[in-house]
């Protein structure tokens, strides 16, 4: 796995905006980040950020956007595929382009050799017409790694990590320790 590209944006923006809740008056933006006081901005957001997930106290953690891209093997991205609120904003096509793809160097390295070497055969075969499509596809590893650029949240990467903080596979380590990388992600509470 591999994450990579990434970009914050939103960050000092949503900073201002979690102290709304007590605001009787909404300042100009540009003005509110020029003038803060970001000691207590940055305190208020780490109280509010470090509060109980799904107490409502961390909402403004939405406005914190992050995109980046994410090489991963297929059998990963149905788990990340189950937040309906993570959008990928464009992926690989393993339809389109698995005849294109160099399947050795594609697959992670814990794809067996007999394994990709079953996959090339199918993928010559379908190419010559002697299999349909869904048998070519049928015979793909798992360990196929396909990259996507997607688009979340802070308050998102905080229930994916802290849903997946004991997961068996690596992955989710790997997208903890990303996580961690992320500008003020512990101080918000994003990752513990």
């Amino acid at each position: 796995m591999r994450i990579f590209n990434t970009q914050v944006y939103g960050l000092r923006e949503s900073l201002i905006r979690s102290g709304y809740p007590m605001s009787t008056e909404i300042p100009d933006m540009m003005e509110a980040i020029a003038q803060a006081d970001w000691v207590n901005v940055n305190d208020r957001a780490s109280r509010l950020g470090q509060s109980t997930p799904g107490s409502g106290h961390d909402c403004f953690l939405k406005g914190i956007r992050v995109q980046c891209d994410i090489e991963a093997p297929s059998y990963w991205w149905p788990q990340f595929q189950r937040y309906h609120f993570a959008d990928i904003i464009s992926s690989q096509s393993k339809m389109h382009r698995i005849t294109k793809f160099d399947i050795s160097s594609q697959c992670t390295e814990d794809v067996h050799p007999m394994a990709i070497a079953l996959a090339e055969d199918h993928i010559a075969k379908y190419i010559r017409g002697e299999i349909t499509i869904d048998q070519m596809m049928a015979n793909i590893p798992m360990g196929l790694q396909l990259t996507a650029g997607i688009d979340l949240s802070y308050l998102q990467i905080k229930t994916m990590c802290r849903q997946r903080d004991a997961h068996r596979l690596e992955m989710w380590r790997i997208f903890k320790a990303w996580a961690n990388t992320l500008p003020m992600a512990r101080m918000l509470g994003v990752v513990v």
